[in-house]
């Protein structure tokens, strides 16, 4: 039976076929249109990782009716090449941080006095957030943790995480910009 099915219906079906008769049936197109839009590249890679592992999860989703599998899996391929170069093009070119790196002791006692209190500045502001939003924003920022992960470890909607940190770094931002001597901004969930 599974010789008369299609490659994207054997995935869909779950046989343990389908997914290297769809990569033998269709990897030469995904590449293809990979290389050509990202050039021969790690990119161009990842985007064809990329393209079969949503192929796996939509492969019930295709319909001989309304197109040819070889139009579905361009179709995949096309979204997955916009998405990754509107990824590509929104990422920040990376600049380095003047004097980031230099060690402690090279620095003169202003630029110490300066980041110490630069440090407690940034500290006195979180303190003034709320106890959930300080700690998603240190997960973010101090820990490096993704929005998803901080969204699973913390067992929250990513949408919330991502509300508090952006609300959080407003507040610390607006914290900061305030002149000692006034009230500072109070926090509000």
């Amino acid at each position: 039976m599974s010789a008369t099915r299609s490659p994207i219906q054997l995935v869909a079906d779950g046989d343990p076929n389908g997914v290297s008769r769809c990569l033998e049936a269709y990897g030469g197109l995904v590449w293809t249109l990979a290389s050509r839009w990202l050039g021969r590249s790690v990119e161009a890679e990842d985007l064809v990782q990329d393209v079969f592992i949503e192929l796996w999860r939509v492969a019930e989703r295709y319909d001989p009716a309304k197109s040819s599998e070889a139009t579905f899996v361009t179709l995949i391929t096309r979204r997955r090449l916009i998405d990754r170069t509107r990824r590509m093009t929104r990422r920040p070119a990376p600049e380095p941080l003047a004097d980031w790196d230099k060690p402690a002791e090279s620095r003169s006692p202003e630029e110490t006095a300066v980041l110490s209190e630069e440090a407690e500045a940034a500290a006195k502001a979180l303190e003034q957030l709320p106890d959930d939003h300080r700690q998603v924003l240190r997960l973010v920022v101090m820990e490096g943790r993704t929005h998803r992960e901080v969204a699973e470890a913390l067992e929250l909607p990513v949408g919330t995480v991502k509300t508090w940190v952006r609300r959080g770094l407003i507040r610390v931002r607006e914290f900061l910009q305030t002149p000692p001597s006034a009230t500072p901004p109070q926090a509000t969930a």
